[in-house]
């Protein structure tokens, strides 16, 4: 069980996330997040990481409310957002933003980029329709693009571009917490850099909490406070960056560090790699105990019948798994 950290923004417990998928006998649930637990402070970056699939979009739309949870609660600053209806939330929408994954689909091409910026500002009663074009300036300047171009529509700019009028769009309400769906693997390699450092700066000038969701090893790295690991819906692991990775507890966290490339080639050539054998079970048919326990080479008989709990070991450091229990 996570330990609640002290007033925290956002609190997360025993969060889930089923899909039915189907009618009558044939139909089948989909368990997409299952018994999730964390928190993040005012001001953290909590990076989630894990393998294409395993559920971390869907979790993060979820603390969002963006897809209501089956079971579980999300407090953001003290309330319980689950117990609230759509008219009770909006009030606090404006606090709590998402930055894509994909920065054409998540821009509406028969507006501007102007417009797009100025539309969440109008529908919180944050300015006047005159105010409103001065302020996107403002934020326009603060994400690094031109004034001079609200007029345009997204078509016309490159990816990094729109993705940082993403960014501009979901500080225009003022927010305290952002959760970044992988908001830089649609981009070029060259402009991702530049997005992260952009998000960094933004974190540091207006005190902002992340969710940062990503597949890149490394950038959740540079970019992250504490990284949560995730595998099939559950949440295995979580600790400070530095401890994560320099001494990961979790069998399949490993497995996935040593997944990552060096960039040394000396240090690569003697590292060992950790393979996980068969493939990742289907989220319709999860199994029971341990998820990763079908695969996992330390599995040991309770482990396939008792799910483990993230429980506390040293300096912040959870883990779920009954190697540590």
């Amino acid at each position: 069980m996570v330990e609640p950290a002290h007033n925290p923004l956002v609190a997360v417990r025993g969060l889930s996330v089923h899909f039915r998928l189907g009618f009558g006998r044939r139909a089948a649930t989909v368990r997409a997040v299952n018994d999730v637990d964390f928190d993040i402070a005012r001001g953290e970056v909590l990076g989630l990481v894990g393998e294409s699939g395993c559920g971390k979009s869907t979790l993060g739309r979820a603390v969002l409310q963006l897809i209501r949870p089956s079971a579980g609660e999300v407090r953001f600053d003290g309330r319980a957002l689950t117990a609230l209806d759509d008219a009770a939330l909006r009030p606090l929408r404006r606090r709590m933003q998402m930055v894509f994954q994909d920065p054409f689909s998540s821009l509406n091409p028969r507006m501007t980029v102007g417009e797009a910026v100025s539309e969440p500002m109008l529908a919180h009663g944050l300015a006047t329709r005159s105010a409103c074009r001065d302020k996107a300036a403002e934020l326009f300047l603060l994400v690094g693009l031109n004034p001079g171009m609200l007029s345009r529509y997204p078509h016309e700019f490159s990816g990094g571009q729109r993705q940082r009028v993403g960014i501009a769009r979901a500080l225009a309400v003022e927010p305290d917490f952002i959760v970044c769906d992988e908001p830089i693997s649609a981009l070029d390699v060259s402009i991702q850099a530049q997005i992260v450092n952009l998000l960094e700066d933004l974190r540091t000038r207006l005190g902002l909490a992340y969710l940062f969701i990503a597949h890149d090893l490394a950038v959740v790295r540079h970019l992250s406070d504490r990284v949560a690991v995730m595998y099939l819906g559950q949440i295995v692991e979580i600790a400070p960056k530095g401890r994560l990775y320099a001494a990961p507890l979790h069998p399949y966290t490993q497995a996935l560090l040593s997944s990552a490339p060096v960039p040394d080639r000396a240090v690569e050539a003697k590292r060992e790699r950790i393979l996980l054998k068969g493939e990742v079970p289907s989220p319709l048919v999860p199994p029971s105990g341990c998820p990763l326990h079908p695969r996992c080479a330390f599995a040991r008989p309770e482990c396939r019948t008792v799910t483990p709990r993230l429980q506390a070991q040293t300096d912040g450091h959870l883990v779920a798994c009954h190697l540590y229990g």
